[in-house]
């Protein structure tokens, strides 16, 4: 109606020419102005009567201008549109999208210019080989890189690209995927260091870096004989225990009748790989690098260059072809994929030697795939995965490494002897029934061959009862019961259980390089195998005979399960599966189709802390690696802290929590130490001892710049014992039965004596919640006082004590600081001086922060503009709040095995011992936890677990 009658048009435009005086609209009241929904009774303010006279041209030349705009804007496309967007929808077809031809003649033309651009500008590189070796130049890609990257977060950590955690909820099916079932995970990223060189002169280098204080040492009797994997902790050389290096796992080849030459594997970390392996060489007198030999250049015959130039027009791209590599770009051989360390040049050497005793050190980083299976079921898994390679013909003649080991007999009576060892693993309920450390070594078949045509759930070989179920993982399956098949010798069976795997079955032919390249450079290849399955006549089934290609030499290495405490013991247990580079895809895959579960480094955390067990490198705060770590990770949470807005930040000054992103470890021993040496039983309970406790320890903060001796973690086996056995109450849960009459009873001498050697130590403790609540980072361990121990003997506020609201004292100089640049900008365009007053006050706020008048300097020198949190120097950590603190959690989380909030963490021992002197025998071991976030305090227990 208005494009009709050009109600409502601009006059001035030509729409309506002069109306009566009675048609304009009426002044709004107070109570009609703004915008009223709904339906307007008086036609909204404007009146109802119709225009008298149009004028003609000037109404048409309008309406015109009017249908030309509407017209523009919906012929013309945006850069994100598609030509087939601007036809109605009825006329529209999915086959536009990638055939112009269904598209209307007129359109044709536009639709193939769109087409032309996007194909110069695709996203997907013309050879993605090459762009991939091109991403791993900074960052190590594992074999599995690309399965994990289309199913997992990645972190960029330690010079790898690794997963995190993945991207769909599977918290809770990990969890019982580790209790009930396999969670598979890809170690590859661990670093491998081998030694080789006589017995002897191994044992005396490898001596000085450990200590048998700390428990068993590179030469462990059953570790030594190649029969079982052993744990270590490494210290710099003869520095026990004030400079430990990290955790390391190693494995003995085993011996050689007739040989004193032995090989050794050490397994470490890779930020702890740095510290160690100068460590080593150091040890081992190995300071001649041997070169490696150069590799040799191919040379492609079809790839020369002419002598004369050519004049030939280079080709247009057809649209919709796939692009392909010009041979102006071709200037070298085919590219190959990367297999081992992708950021190490070619010249920098792998290999060092020792002129003096022989002992040679090789770097196999990224040689060997390391793959862990955590699980009751994962001897199940790899049971239904893997096959004893079979035999070949002898007279064959080949440059493959299995033809020639099949023609040695006493080999091949080997390789029988451990593939009935593997079979009497079907017979086998759970993982954790086998030794800790058990190694079996074996040559198995190519698991691509068997790989079942649908995801299938591997279980033991039991007989099934008549029940169905469906499993936690979502497959249908039958409940089991432990009655093992008669195939299965029941002696043999309980021998393996008892004893473990014998000496000579624990060999395997992936310790020889030879071998291992080999294998990995006659790996056949996935376009090869899919043709030979091809030619088979039934498909899908297997190829028959095997490859000679097809067989991989392995190692099986057991991983014990939870070994401290009494409850869930053994949980965790797994395998660890070692092969040749180049094999991890072809084992991968295999694996996954077995119905495991695939975790990350998020639920290597979690492994660990339903363990108990520290974590490394975030557990070993005495090491290097774990001093760095706690570096990155303040720097991480500052940043994610400074990232909300400062109304919306915990201030954490307000809550009592000196340092909310860190554990100053080092001011708390020192503290401690100061408490148990100035101060009596009694000036530690009371709060104005504290107070005065506070200020003399702050003050030594700050005056010593340079500690004289850094903390420990207390690692020596006998001294824990002793302080396990007086955590203990006398009704405790969770702790090994031992032999309490042989320790002595806490007592002030006997304390006073532990402490002389012990004072700087930092402990490991395991802590549970006594009601609800979940534990998280950087917790508090506080000391309860005997008001708190009455209050939960009484059974009255079991809850916890509350911490009273601290005051924000550098809240208003905060708030002066920012307001500091508006005076500057103030005095500048008016140069009146300040009042006498003003100019005190901020030579007063100079004084307290150490700063200069410059805003732009102070705030790159300090660190105390940071709203809610104490700058550094840190005040007193030990007795800033009303319950002392003797410690700090490191992790925490709701445990669902034991259905409360569990913890772990280290207290000061001069803490620790000083709380259980003044505890009755009922309480021994309770002490106080309050998270940073929150001022309730809950009671929990902790135990000192060996």
């Amino acid at each position: 109606l208005s494009l009709l009658t050009g109600e409502n048009a601009d006059p001035l435009k030509g729409g309506l020419s002069e109306v009566h005086p009675s048609t304009e609209r009426k002044k709004k009241t107070p109570h009609q102005s703004g915008w009223v929904r709904g339906h307007h009774k008086d036609g909204g303010g404007y009146t109802k009567e119709m225009p008298k006279y149009i004028t003609a041209g000037a109404f048409a030349r309008a309406r015109a201008a009017e249908v030309s705009a509407m017209l523009k804007a919906v012929r013309k496309t945006t850069s994100s549109s598609h030509v087939f967007e601007a036809l109605p929808k009825h006329m529209r077809r999915r086959a536009m999208s990638h055939n112009t031809k269904r598209l209307p003649h007129r359109l044709r033309e536009v639709a193939n210019r769109m087409r032309e651009k996007s194909l110069q500008a695709r996203r997907r590189h013309g050879n993605l080989l090459l762009e991939f070796n091109r991403r791993q130049r900074k960052n190590i890609w594992l074999e599995t890189h690309i399965w994990h990257a289309k199913r997992f977060h990645m972190v960029k950590k330690w010079g790898y690209c690794l997963g995190d955690r993945p991207t769909y909820k599977c918290y809770r099916a990990c969890y019982r995927a580790m209790s009930s079932h396999c969670l598979l995970q890809d170690l590859s990223y661990y670093c491998c260091i081998e030694l080789q060189g006589d017995e002897d002169k191994l044992l005396a280098a490898l001596s000085q870096l450990t200590s048998k204080e700390a428990g068993p040492t590179f030469a462990a009797a059953l570790c030594l004989s190649g029969r079982r994997q052993g744990s270590v902790m490494v210290y710099r050389a003869g520095r026990y225990p004030s400079q430990p290096l990290g955790p390391v796992t190693f494995l003995w080849r085993p011996r050689t009748q007739g040989s004193v030459h032995r090989q050794l594997w050490i397994w470490a970390h890779p930020t702890l790989k740095q510290d160690l392996l100068p460590e080593l060489q150091t040890v081992c007198q190995c300071c001649e690098a041997v070169i490696p030999p150069a590799a040799p250049v191919e040379v492609n015959p079809t790839l020369e260059a002419d002598s004369e130039p050519e004049n030939t027009p280079e080709a247009k791209p057809v649209p919709g072809t796939k692009r392909k590599r010009s041979r102006k770009d071709a200037t070298g051989p085919p590219a190959k994929k990367i297999l081992g360390d992708g950021t190490r040049l070619p010249s920098t050497p792998v290999s060092w030697r020792s002129s003096s005793n022989g002992i040679v050190i090789n770097d196999l980083t990224m040689e060997i795939v390391r793959y862990r299976l955590i699980g009751p079921q994962s001897h199940s898994v790899l049971v239904d995965t893997l096959e004893a390679a079979t035999g070949c013909d002898k007279s064959q003649t080949c440059s493959l490494w299995w033809p020639q080991h099949c023609s040695d007999e006493a080999k091949m009576t080997l390789h029988q002897q451990q593939a009935d060892i593997f079979n009497i693993l079907k017979g086998i309920y759970s993982t954790a029934e086998l030794p800790s450390g058990t190694v079996l070594g074996l040559t198995v078949d190519d698991p691509r061959l068997t790989l079942p045509r649908k995801r299938v759930k591997a279980l033991p070989c039991v007989e099934d009862s008549v029940s169905p179920h469906t499993s936690d993982a979502g497959y249908i399956g039958v409940c089991h019961v432990c009655v093992f098949l008669p195939e299965v010798d029941e002696e043999k069976r309980r021998k393996l259980m008892l004893e473990g795997v014998p000496e000579p079955c624990c060999q395997s032919f992936i310790w020889e390089q030879s071998v291992r390249d080999n294998v990995t450079d006659n790996k056949i290849s996935e376009q090869e195998l899919n043709r030979m399955r091809s030619e088979v006549l039934v498909p899908g089934s297997r190829l028959s005979p095997t490859p000679l290609q097809g067989r991989v030499p392995i190692l099986l290495v057991h991983q014990p399960g939870k070994q401290v405490g009494h409850e869930m013991s053994s949980w965790g247990a797994g395998w660890d599966l070692l092969l040749p580079k180049g094999w991890g895809m072809a084992f991968w895959i295999p694996l996954v189709y077995r119905g495991v579960r695939i975790g990350g480094l998020n639920m290597s955390l979690k492994h660990s802390q339903n363990k108990a067990a520290p974590h490394f490198p975030r557990d070993y705060p005495d090491c290097p690696a774990g001093m760095c770590f706690q570096e990155e990770q303040e720097a991480e949470l500052l940043d994610k802290f400074k990232r909300h807005p400062p109304a919306k930040r915990t201030n954490y000054i307000k809550h009592g929590c000196v340092a909310p992103f860190r554990c100053p470890w080092q001011q708390l021993a020192e503290e401690w130490e100061i408490i148990v040496q100035e101060g009596g039983s009694q000036a530690r309970t009371t709060a104005q001892a504290d107070a005065v406790t506070e200020e003399r320890t702050s003050q030594q903060a700050i005056s010593i710049t340079k500690p004289l001796s850094r903390f420990t973690v207390l690692r020596n086996r006998k001294a824990l014992r002793l302080l396990s056995a007086w955590c203990r109450p006398t009704t405790s849960k969770g702790q090994r039965p031992c032999r309490v009459g042989e320790l002595p009873p806490i007592s002030c001498e006997a304390v006073t004596s532990f402490l002389s050697a012990h004072a700087m130590s930092l402990v490991w403790v395991h802590v549970s919640l006594l009601s609800k609540g979940k534990p998280e980072y950087h917790a508090m361990l506080c000391v309860p006082t005997p008001e708190d121990l009455k209050a939960l003997g009484n059974r009255q506020g079991t809850g916890g004590p509350q911490e009273p609201p601290h005051r924000d004292h550098f809240k208003s100089r905060i708030k002066r600081r920012k307001k500091e640049p508006k005076k500057a900008a103030t005095s500048s365009v008016t140069p009146d001086k300040p009042d006498g007053k003003e100019a005190e006050l901020i030579f007063a706020s100079d004084l307290d922060t150490n700063a200069s008048k410059d805003p732009k300097s102070f705030s790159e020198s300090s660190s105390d503009l940071v709203l809610g949190l104490w700058p550094d120097p840190l005040p007193s950590v030990a007795s800033h709040c009303s319950r002392v603190t003797v410690g700090w959690v490191t992790q925490g989380d709701f445990s669902m095995s034991a259905g409360c909030g569990e913890a772990l963490g280290f207290v000061s021992v001069a803490g620790l011992l000083n709380t259980l002197l003044n505890q009755t025998s009922e309480h021994k071991g309770k002490l106080l936890l309050r998270n940073p976030t929150s001022l309730h305090y809950r009671f929990a227990k902790i135990n000192v677990e060996v």
